[in-house]
């Protein structure tokens, strides 16, 4: 029975131990947060300058790939203007 109550209290004692440090480390970091904030502060007086936004959208186009582009279209559209061959009259049955 003294065994079971010495290694109860040991554990007690490394608990306490482990809550102990835990807060020396918490204080620390508080330290550091405070200390960083500080920094944050004392440099927020100078502005950093966002990255330039990636340019989104269509990309314009030179005169000479517009004129491809005119091209291509004009052919198109010649060719949707023909008049559409009618299918035979037999084929809907």
């Amino acid at each position: 029975m003294g065994t079971l109550r010495l290694v109860g209290r040991c554990d007690a004692m490394d608990l306490y131990k482990a809550i102990q440090d835990l807060h020396a480390e918490k204080e620390r970091l508080d330290r550091v947060i405070a200390s960083l904030e500080e920094l944050q502060r004392t440099a927020g007086s100078a502005p950093v300058s966002p990255k330039p936004a990636k340019r989104r959208g269509r990309k314009s186009m030179n005169s000479s790939e517009r004129q491809e582009v005119s091209g291509r279209m004009r052919k198109y559209w010649a060719g949707r203007r023909q008049p559409k061959q009618e299918a035979p009259s037999g084929a809907g049955g």
